[in-house]
């Protein structure tokens, strides 16, 4: 850990700088660009009925979307006022009436409805229940709901019980209770949403620098000598974040995106609240590196190759003194020729000797990375390829330098440091010792057995009957696993062979109507700014915000989450209730910092501003890691196996304009690409003799696709589709090797949908995707 403390916000140098300028046509006027003065009036429009309590929320809470900490109008980074429209568009959630009843007497009419349309009716009005064969949802009471669930619980092994929490506002104080929970109840089996997008980032930091988080803070970015994104698109997903990019130019630093797609939004941005850059844009990227899909790791193993071959690319000094392990890297790349190198990256030998003269002559750098990187079944190993980089340079554990998992959403750093998560407990990995300690400060045994992830767990609800760890129990909190999930046909059919499913959440989504075996069962969730007592959240740079309660209206049945789930485990156990009873939020705070020792400090947050980072400004301060022998490990990664057939393309999703699965607009502002649109080259497109806007397929032998040919800047051999839309092509039990995090890339041929379609007979569709099942594994 740093002893540096962050000195807080800077102030934004906004002196005009043309040469920055995306364009000198005034507002972007003929360009591809988001409208942020239209979509805000959209949400003003929207929210017209509260719109008090609107403003309310967003000058008093703590953003509930994105993960950069923006509290009230403020963060730590930069002075002056933030909003972006991801914030505005999950506002509604926040502020609309409950739904009327009359939509829940007919679950036929619910389910010709998409999600979009399901969020709009408005939030879950009180505890409801559906069994088999019934056609309506009935109204039940809190206590009916609980005492079903508890006495279903009763039942059930432990093992056959699973719980998972979404990133949907959810706070440190509700994740932390459902991991107490669990465990009270016996079971292991709890996951969470941020485990699906970075467990690899938190299990390769782990592994090569100790740390479980990103090693430094947003203001890095700004003066750094060079910013790099792995496949992150932070101005569509973290749009403040395009503030401090800009600060970062206006500062002299070069910005790198290494991605397949040369993404608009990482490329030019209008950043409304900045005049200069409201009007002419702002370059963004001084270079993209379009590397194929999955080949990162052969692209670092390129850069670090030519780095031993130059005589003052290496940063000796800190390499000898603070890391282990770089012998064996040098002998590692030494293996690779260069035309291995190019073919598995995408890249020539020029262009990686570019990116390694670059950062050579870098003084600082900053590393960004996010689902591009993450979302492999080579995750962890994609995440230690850049933090080897980081460690060759020195760029650890001082100013402008780090590594920096950047979090999509604003409640997921603390969901697995509050143990949330099959692997870790509270303050420490699920080991025995945490363990041991962890049972001193609650007073119950906790099951020593290991935990099952989301992915597994679906799964697990098909084993058969008389298994162990047959599924038969699912509470989630939020979430929709047909649409964040791959292979939504099966998800489909295991979650309806669950044998009870508890929907705790605002809103209903398509998930919420499916059936189950017994019953499901949907208990109304108070948001974030409704909670009593306030809450706290925990921002990708490790600052831990409080958010107030807010006056407003209320749902009048919804409950704190945390409550919810207290209130049901005293009813399993209502003989031990004492050792789980938590009598108000401030409670759990206390509690938190006692099991989590990083986070001694969170009971102090009692009021809006009050704000504390855990671990300094810098993890590693001074090339000091938290491993046994305080060094960071160098660690050679072999190359994945990236093949594919001739003919077909390695394949990877991609968002819009959503905010996980809550897509908000059917057209994505940055390239103007329908949701059904798959984005190709151009070369790769003609030469398949397709026009651009044309009808095609992708397919593989997971699922198929149907869509429209989108022209794009992605590498030759690659294509991207929409997600969740693409999830049809992802194959379901492919995970993660080291996080067992379900892998979202796949290969899949594309054709023009009148080939397809004109093609009945089955040998030859079976032909093609037999071609691909012998090359893809």
């Amino acid at each position: 850990m740093g002893k540096t403390k962050h000195t807080g916000p800077i102030k934004l140098n906004q002196r005009p700088q043309p040469s920055l300028w995306a364009s000198l046509l005034p507002m972007g006027v003929g360009k591809i660009k988001p409208h942020h003065l239209r979509d805000t009036l959209k949400v003003m429009l929207e929210n017209k009925d509260q719109l008090a309590y609107a403003y309310r929320i967003l000058t008093q809470g703590v953003c509930d979307g994105c993960a950069l900490g923006v509290s009230g109008l403020h963060d730590q980074t930069l002075t002056g006022p933030h909003l972006c429209t991801t914030r505005l568009n999950v506002l509604r959630l926040n502020t609309m009436p409950a739904m009327d009843p009359k939509w829940l007497e007919d679950v036929e009419e619910l389910r010709k409805m998409d999600s979009t349309e399901l969020r709009k009716l408005g939030r879950i009005p009180y505890p409801l229940s559906r069994k088999p064969g019934e056609k309506k949802f009935t109204r039940i009471s809190w206590n009916e709901a609980l005492e079903r669930i508890a006495r279903k619980i009763r039942s059930l092994d432990p093992k056959q019980i699973a719980f998972y929490l979404t990133a949907r506002g959810i706070t440190n104080e509700v994740y932390y209770t459902a991991a107490k929970v669990a465990r009270f109840l016996g079971t292991n089996n709890i996951d969470n949403a941020s485990r699906i997008c970075h467990s690899p980032s938190k299990t390769a930091l782990k592994r090569s620098l100790g740390i479980g988080a990103s090693s430094c803070s947003y203001k890095d970015w700004i003066g750094t000598d060079v910013l790099v994104f792995w496949g992150s698109v932070a101005a569509n997903n973290q749009p403040v974040s395009t503030k401090y990019m800009y600060a970062a130019k206006k500062a002299g630093t070069k910005i790198i995106v290494v991605n397949p797609y040369r993404e608009p939004a990482m490329e030019n941005y209008w950043i409304p609240s900045i005049w200069e850059s409201a009007l002419f844009g702002t370059k963004i990227a001084d270079d993209f590196y379009q590397v194929h899909i999955g080949g990162d790791i052969a692209f670092i193993n390129g850069v670090i190759k030519h780095w031993f071959e130059m005589e003052d690319a290496i940063n000796w000094e800190f390499v000898s003194k603070h890391t282990n392990g770089v012998d064996e890297l040098r002998s590692h790349v030494a293996k690779y020729d260069w035309q291995t190198l190019e073919q598995s990256s995408g890249l020539s030998k020029e262009r990686m000797y570019e990116f390694a003269r670059l950062l050579a002559n870098a003084k600082s750098a900053v590393f960004v990375w996010s689902m591009g990187l993450t979302q492999h079944r080579f995750g962890t190993d994609n995440v230690s390829q850049v933090v080897n980089l980081a460690l060759l340079r020195g760029f650890i554990g001082r100013e402008h330098c780090g590594v920096m998992p950047i979090r999509g959403h604003s409640g997921v750093q603390g969901s697995g440091e509050m143990g949330a998560d099959p692997f870790v407990l509270p303050g420490g990995e699920f080991d025995e010792e945490n363990i041991t300690r962890l049972e001193q400060i609650w007073g119950f045994p906790i099951p020593r057995w290991q935990g099952d992830t989301i992915g597994q767990t679906i799964e697990n609800i098909l084993l058969p009957d008389g298994h162990e760890r047959k599924m038969k129990l699912m509470y989630t909190s939020g979430g929709n696993f047909l649409e964040t999930m791959p292979n939504p046909d099966f998800v489909r059919q295991a979650l309806e062979q669950l044998e009870l499913r508890v929907h705790q959440d605002i809103i209903f989504n398509t998930s919420t109507l499916l059936d189950a075996k017994e019953e499901v069962i949907i208990l109304p969730a108070m948001t974030r700014y409704e909670q009593p007592g306030g809450g706290t959240s925990t921002s990708t740079e490790r600052m831990v915000y409080f958010s107030p309660e807010i006056d407003g209206p209320r749902i009048e049945e919804a409950r704190a989450e945390w409550e919810i789930y207290v209130d049901l485990a005293s009813r399993v156990k209502p003989e031990q209730k004492h050792l789980i009873e938590f009598q108000n939020a401030q409670q759990i705070r206390d509690e938190i910092a006692v099991a989590n020792r990083n986070y001694d400090g969170i009971q102090h947050l009692r009021k809006k501003g009050d704000v504390f980072q855990w671990g300094g400004a810098w993890l590693c301060e001074g090339g000091i890691c938290p491993t046994p022998d305080g060094r960071g490990n160098l660690i050679p990664i072999e190359l994945p196996e990236l093949r594919k057939t001739e003919g077909s393309f390695f394949v990877t999703t991609r968002r819009g304009k959503q905010f996980n699965s809550m897509v908000y607009s059917e057209k994505d502002p940055f390239n103007n690409a329908d949701r059904y649109d798959i984005l190709l080259n151009e070369e790769d497109a003609k030469s398949l003799h397709i026009r651009d806007g044309e009808p095609i397929v992708v397919y593989n032998r997971h699922g198929m696709m149907q869509g429209s040919a989108k022209y794009a800047d992605v590498k030759r051999g690659n294509i991207a589709v929409y997600w969740p839309e693409g999830n049809v092509l992802i194959p379901k039990g492919v995970y993660e090797t080291y996080a067992h995090i379900p892998e979202y890339n796949t290969v899949a041929i594309v054709e023009k949908a009148e080939h397809y379609h004109a093609q009945k007979d089955q040998n030859y569709a079976e032909k093609r995707i037999e071609e691909l099942e012998l090359n893809v594994e």
